[in-house]
Formats: structure tokens, C-alpha cells, sequence
């Protein structure tokens, strides 16, 4: 009896160290949750009607879960109705909720898995009534314009009263007789809200700007400005003083062209073309010989040989705004030159001395010329009276051009002026006579400046 005791007390401590030794059941895991998502995204904007927002988030290992939403200022929360659906190994929560403009504002929400343990995520988002807009400042000037001139407009984009930037906004006009506006153009606002645009004018119409709206703010039209748009009347010209010079002149030497190109309401057009047309006597054709640019007082400076007696014009084509317009014709001799006599024991002549001035010489103002023109009188130089001609080289040409002509007094001197127009080479020359040979005084550069 007493082993048959033995025995059990030793079964029962052999089975109490297996229960020691088995390892306890696994406590069951905590839910997971996910961030809620919300669409539309914050901030919710809110126009004229409630705005309907998705709220989503996924539990893992969740019996059940809910939603509380707290508007901004209220520490009561109110639950959001979920619905389930299964999603991998988890679930799907979703929810949704309508907010209005009396909404607006910073609300908070929190989410909660519950199971073994609760996990919950919280965050904000806000709901915003709509930006109400207003275009202030509009103004299209000027009132009165020529067609083709611009026209300046200007406002300012205003939301809720401030300035609104980065929006855009159309440029509209209504012609007058029409009944719609048409865009022409569109800009887009500062970060003050102003704006500008510069157009064209076409025809008489009323202006305004014009704002679609955004996600955020509602459109709005500006008031309307008139602008008169007048047809501008192209303006008359003339090309006066035409001359052409020496007259006569021999058969082959040059011939000088000038005169000035003037616009109806100013002394001078510059920066224009202007085209020298040739009439032979007998001829009814008027033929292209040469042209020339004019300065900034409208002066034009041209030359050709001459071959033939006839008439002489300058031509203008017109430019924009501006009528075309041609010269009185100027009627020049070309006479053949006379063979010069052979003269025997001819004796030398010079010019010397010879000096332009002033240097430099403002242009339109008068440039003067001396020089000496002498004669060998058996080995001694003296003074001489004789004819003499002027000619001027420009800079970056290759001819020398006639300008016109002086005597010398009986002691050989020479004087002469003219107006400079460019910068150049001037020169006396004599031509000579029976008597002595021709001589040409030295060069002398004159620059010319505006």
C-alpha cells in the first residue's frame, strides 16, 4: 500500500514538471491603422452648394472601427458612419460627410481600429468658403486714339478684398454696333493684384477685363471703358529746294543733287529714300539714275555724270503715314567741253595753303575755305587771279564731287563756304588757262558731327 503511494506522488511530480516546462499560449496581436485620406483634398473650398468629402483609412486584425469628426471651436466630437469592405487582409473604411460655408474653417478628426487594443491616427483639415473677387481700378487709355496706336489697360484683381496674384485674366472688347465681347488677350496678375496689357487699336468699342475663376474664388467682370479710335489721315510731303548743280556743265563731269524731304508738321523726315529720275530733252520717260538716305533734318546729297541735256527730279515713295511726293523738275545744259588750245611753254601754277575750318563743324553750319592760288613768273611765285573749283570727297567714297566754284582777287587768294552735311575730303582746283597749267591743292579732312 504504502508503494503503491510512492509510485503516484512520483507520477504526479513527473507530470507537474511537464506542465512547467510547456510553453503558454500566444497573446493575440494589436490592430494597425492606416492615415485617413480625404477627397477632395484640404483645403475643401466651398462655393454655392455642400461639398460632399470621402473619408478613407484600412485596419489589420479589427473587429470594428469608427470615424469622429470636431468643428473648429467645439470640443464635442460627432461620428462619421462607416462602411466596410475587405481589403487584402485587412478591411476598407469609408465615410463620407457634406460641408457647407457656415463650416468653414479648422476641423479635426480621429480614427480607431478597435480589437485586441485600440490604434488610432488622428489630423486637421479645413474648409474654406470661396474667394469672392472683384476687378477694381479698370481703365483703358487713352480715351482717344489713332487706329494703329496702342492702347494702355490696367486693374486690379481683388479676392475678398486684397490683392490676388498669379490669376489670369482676359482682355475683352465689344465693337461698337456689336452686342458680345471677344477676347483679344489675356495677363496675368502680380502678386498685388494688379495687371496691364497694351493692344492695338482698330475700332471704337468699350474694353473690360474679365476673371473666370478657380477652384478657390468665383469669377468676376470688370466694369467697361469706351475708347474712340480715329482713323488717322497719312500725312502730306514735299521735297524742297531741289537742285541740281553746276549749270551748265561739261559732258562727262558730275552733277550734284540736293534738297530737303519735309513731312506734313515737322522741318524734316530722316532715315528716308529718296530717288533721282532723269528726263532727256526730247524724251517723255522718266528714268532711275541714282538715290540717296536722308539725315536727320531730311537733307539729301546725291550726284551723276552727266551725259545729256535734260531734266532733273527727286522722287519719295511715301512711308507709312507719310504721302509720296516729288520735286519741281530742274532743267540742266550739258554742253560738249571745248578741246583746251595747245599752248606752247605754258608755265606752272600751284594752289597752296589750302585750309578748311572749322574742324570739327557742326552739321548745317558753315564750313569756310582759303587757299592761295600762284603762277611762276620766270622762277618767282606770285598771286594770280583765276578761276578755281571746290570739291568735296565723302568719307567711304571713291569720286570727288563738284560743289561749286570761286575766283581768286589779284593777289592769288581764295575764299569760299558752304553748309557740311557729312564728313570728307575738300579740295581746291585749278583748272588752268592759255597760259598756265592746272594744279590741285593738298586734301584736308573735315569730320562732321550731329
Amino acid at each position: 500500500m504504502l508503494q503503491r503511494i510512492r509510485v503516484a506522488a512520483v507520477a504526479l511530480a513527473t507530470a507537474a514538471g511537464a506542465l512547467a516546462l510547456a510553453p503558454a499560449a500566444s497573446a493575440a496581436a494589436p490592430p494597425t491603422i492606416t492615415a485617413v485620406t480625404l477627397d477632395p483634398a484640404s483645403p475643401i473650398v466651398v462655393f454655392d452648394k455642400p461639398v460632399t468629402v470621402k473619408f478613407a483609412f484600412a485596419t489589420k486584425g479589427a473587429g470594428k472601427a469608427d470615424l469622429m469628426v470636431k468643428p473648429p471651436g467645439v470640443s464635442v466630437e460627432s461620428p462619421v458612419t462607416l462602411t466596410s469592405s475587405p481589403l487584402g487582409t485587412g478591411v476598407r473604411w469609408t465615410g463620407t460627410k457634406a460641408f457647407d460655408s457656415a463650416h468653414a474653417g479648422t476641423w479635426s478628426f480621429r480614427a480607431t481600429a478597435h480589437g485586441d487594443g485600440d490604434a488610432s491616427t488622428t489630423g486637421t483639415f479645413e474648409v474654406r468658403k470661396a474667394l469672392v473677387t472683384k476687378i477694381g481700378d479698370f481703365g483703358a487709355n487713352p480715351d482717344v486714339v489713332n487706329r494703329g496706336d496702342d492702347i494702355r489697360l490696367s486693374g486690379r484683381l481683388l479676392a475678398d478684398g486684397k490683392g490676388y496674384g498669379g490669376a489670369t485674366v482676359a482682355i475683352t472688347f465689344r465693337a461698337r454696333g456689336n452686342d458680345s465681347y471677344r477676347q483679344v488677350t489675356t495677363v496675368t496678375s502680380g502678386s498685388n493684384g494688379w495687371f496691364r496689357a497694351v493692344v492695338k487699336a482698330d475700332r471704337t468699342g468699350w474694353w473690360r477685363a474679365e476673371f473666370a475663376g478657380n477652384k478657390e474664388a468665383r469669377a468676376s467682370v470688370s466694369d467697361s471703358d469706351r475708347v474712340d479710335v480715329r482713323i488717322k489721315r497719312d500725312r502730306d510731303s514735299r521735297i524742297a529746294g531741289f537742285d541740281a548743280s553746276p549749270e551748265p556743265v561739261d559732258k562727262g563731269d558730275r552733277l550734284s543733287f540736293t534738297g530737303t524731304l519735309q513731312a506734313e508738321g515737322r522741318h524734316g523726315l530722316p532715315g528716308q529714300r529718296v530717288s533721282i529720275f532723269f528726263k532727256a530733252d526730247g524724251s517723255h520717260r522718266w528714268e532711275y539714275v541714282t538715290r540717296d538716305v536722308t539725315n536727320r533734318d531730311g537733307r539729301f546729297w546725291a550726284s551723276a555724270t552727266a551725259q545729256a541735256s535734260g531734266w532733273w527730279r527727286a522722287v519719295f515713295e511715301g512711308t507709312r503715314g507719310v504721302r509720296a511726293s516729288v520735286s519741281d523738275a530742274d532743267w540742266v545744259k550739258v554742253v560738249e567741253p571745248t578741246p583746251p588750245p595747245v599752248v606752247v611753254d605754258r608755265s606752272d601754277s600751284r594752289v597752296v595753303k589750302f585750309n578748311a575750318y572749322p574742324e570739327p563743324v557742326k552739321r548745317g553750319r558753315y564750313l569756310k575755305f582759303r587757299g592761295w592760288l600762284q603762277i611762276d613768273d620766270d622762277g618767282s611765285w606770285e598771286g594770280y587771279a583765276g578761276k578755281v573749283a571746290l570739291y568735296f570727297k565723302p568719307s567711304g567714297s571713291h569720286k570727288w564731287q563738284y560743289v561749286k566754284t570761286t575766283w581768286a582777287g589779284d593777289s592769288g587768294r581764295l575764299y569760299a563756304k558752304v553748309k557740311a552735311w557729312k564728313s570728307g575730303w575738300w579740295k581746291f582746283v585749278y583748272a588752268g588757262d592759255d597760259d598756265f597749267y592746272g594744279d590741285s591743292s593738298r586734301r584736308d579732312w573735315v569730320r562732321v558731327k550731329r
